[in-house]
C-alpha cells in the first residue's frame, strides 16, 4: 500500500486500516469492513471517508460472502469470481470478463497516476448516458470529453443540426416556411416575427406586432399570425397587410381548409373567414361553438376539421356544414396537438400519451393505439426521412423531442434543448426546424444515406 508522508494516517483510515495516533479510533474487530459505494461509482468526495476505497480481499477459507448483503453460502468450491452476492447489488458491472481469474484487490495499480492518498487507480472510460449534461448547457462542465453525459444537442445517426439562429428573447411559439420561398419566419412571445434569409442564415427583418404570437402559418403567398384579439395577415408578394378582427383573447391555432381560414381562440370558439377576391379581404363566415375552454390546436384532413382544446376533448367538424359530428373524450388533460396522417388522426396531451385514431365502419373515430411517454406531450409533427420513411416528432415538456418510426413507434433519436420545444416546422429537402422556450431556433437536416 502506497502512502504519502504528509497524509499517511488520513489515507490509511480511508482505506479501512487500523487507528492512528492523536485520539483516532480503531475499527472494531467484530465489524465487517465495507467498500465505499460512491468510490465504486467513481464519485466519492468525502475526505476522510469511513469506508474502504479498495476491493475486499478474497477469503479462500470462507463459504459465506460477506460485506455485500445477501449472506448466501457459496457452493462453488473453487471460489472463482462468479460471485452471486454481486447480483442485484448494483455491482455486477464490475465483474471481470474472465470468471476464472481471482479478483485483484490492487486493481489498476500503476495505471494512470495517483488517486487520493497516492493510490493509483485505473477506471474504464465512463459510459456516456443518454442524457444531456446540464453543466455543458451552461458552459460550466469541467469534465470535458470524460463527462458521462452528452455534450451535444441530439442523439441520432439519421439527422444532424445545421445551425442555430439566435435572436428571440422569449419562447418561440410558431415557425413558418412558405413553399417556394427563401425566407423562414419565426414568431415569439417577445411580440415579434423574425424573417430569416435561408441563404445566409441572417435575420433579414423584424416585424413587431404589439402582442404575443400564439401561432403562425403560411398558405400560398399569405402569412397568418395569431395575436391577442385578432389575426394579422400579410401577402409576401404584394405586401398587403390585413387585420382580421373578431377573436376574444389569444389566438392559439390557425389552419386553412375548404377555402376558409380557421382560428382557435382563448374563449373556446373557432372563427372562420373566407377570402373575397372582389374586396381583396377576408370576410367573417362562421363561429364554431362547442368547446368550453381554449382551442389550442387545429388540423384539417379528409374534409374534416379537428380541434384540440384545454377542455381535454377533440371535436370533429364537417367542413361543408361546419357542424360538430363527434366529440372525442379519451384524453384526460389538455389536447396540445392534433395531426392527420393518411387515414389516421394522431393526438397528444399533457396526460403523457399520444393516441392514434382510426375510423370505424360507421365512420366514427376510435383509439387504435396509445403510446405512453414519461412526460406531458406538447407538440406533434410528421415528416418523412431521407428514405421517405414516416417519422413522428414528439416534443415533451422535459425539454426533449423524441423521433419515432411509424407505425412501430421505434425511437430514431432525440433532440435536446434548454427549455421546452413548442414549435416544429418542416422545410424542403429534408430540412426541419425547432424553436424552444429560450428563443433559440435550430435548423436540422436528415442524412441523405442511412447509417450502415
Amino acid at each position: 500500500m502506497d502512502l504519502d508522508n504528509g497524509g499517511g494516517k488520513r489515507v490509511f483510515t480511508r482505506l479501512g486500516g487500523g487507528g492512528g495516533g492523536g485520539g483516532g479510533h480503531t475499527q472494531s474487530s467484530h465489524m465487517e469492513p465495507k467498500v465505499c459505494f460512491h468510490w465504486r461509482a467513481g464519485r466519492c468526495n468525502r475526505n476522510p471517508c469511513p469506508y474502504l476505497h479498495s476491493e475486499l480481499p478474497q477469503h479462500s477459507n470462507s463459504n459465506v460472502k460477506r460485506g455485500y448483503g445477501n449472506g448466501l453460502p457459496d457452493n462453488n468450491n473453487n471460489h472463482n469470481n462468479n460471485d452471486r452476492s454481486f447480483a442485484g447489488q448494483g455491482f455486477a458491472r464490475r465483474k471481470p470478463n474472465n470468471s476464472n481469474q481471482q479478483v485483484n484487490n490492487k486493481w489498476g495499480r500503476g495505471h494512470g497516476g495517483s488517486g487520493a492518498g497516492g493510490v493509483g487507480a485505473f477506471r474504464p472510460p465512463p459510459k456516456v448516458q443518454d442524457k444531456i449534461c446540464h453543466f455543458w448547457i451552461d458552459d460550466k462542465c469541467s469534465y470535458g470529453d470524460k463527462c458521462r453525459y452528452l455534450h451535444q444537442w441530439f442523439t441520432s445517426d439519421s439527422f444532424t443540426m445545421l445551425t442555430q439562429l439566435p435572436g428571440h428573447e422569449k419562447v418561440i411559439s410558431a415557425i413558418a416556411f412558405p413553399m417556394g420561398s427563401d425566407k423562414l419566419y419565426s414568431g415569439s412571445k417577445d411580440e415579434s416575427v423574425k424573417v430569416w434569409d435561408c441563404q445566409t442564415g441572417q435575420c433579414a427583418g423584424v416585424v413587431n406586432l404589439g402582442g404575443e404570437i400564439g401561432c403562425m402559418i403560411s398558405e400560398g403567398p399569405w402569412i397568418f399570425v395569431g395575436i391577442p384579439n385578432e389575426v394579422k395577415a400579410w401577402n409576401t408578394q404584394t405586401n398587403t397587410d390585413l387585420r382580421l378582427s373578431g377573436p376574444v383573447g389569444q389566438v392559439y391555432a390557425l389552419v386553412v381548409g375548404n377555402g376558409m381560414l380557421f382560428a382557435g381562440t382563448q374563449d373556446g370558439n373557432i372563427l372562420a373567414w373566407r377570402f373575397s377576391a372582389t374586396t381583396n379581404c377576408f370576410q367573417p363566415t362562421a363561429a364554431l361553438k362547442g368547446h368550453t375552454l381554449a382551442v389550442v390546436s387545429l388540423v384539417v384532413g379528409a374534409n374534416r376539421l379537428y380541434s384540440g382544446s384545454m377542455d381535454n376533448t377533440i371535436r370533429v367538424w364537417d367542413l361543408e356544414t361546419l357542424q360538430c359530428i363527434q366529440t372525442l373524450t379519451d384524453h384526460t388533460s389538455v389536447v396540445m396537438s392534433v395531426l392527420c396522417w393518411e387515414q389516421f388522426l394522431l393526438s397528444c396531451s399533457l396526460d403523457r400519451t399520444v393516441k392514434v385514431w382510426a375510423a370505424t365502419e360507421s365512420g366514427s373515430l376510435e383509439v387504435t393505439y396509445t403510446h405512453k411517454e414519461e412526460h406531458g406531450v406538447l407538440a406533434l409533427c410528421g415528416m418523412h426521412d431521407a428514405e421517405a420513411k414516416p417519422v413522428l416528432l414528439c416534443a415533451c415538456n422535459n425539454n426533449i423531442v423524441h423521433l419515432y418510426d411509424l407505425p412501430s413507434f421505434n425511437e430514431r433519436g432525440k433532440i435536446f434543448s434548454k427549455e421546452e420545444i413548442r414549435a416544429i416546422e418542416i422545410g424542403p429537402g429534408g430540412l426541419f426546424f425547432t424553436g424552444d422556450g429560450k428563443g433559440e431556433l435550430r435548423v436540422w437536416k436528415w442524412s441523405e444515406t442511412a447509417p450502415a
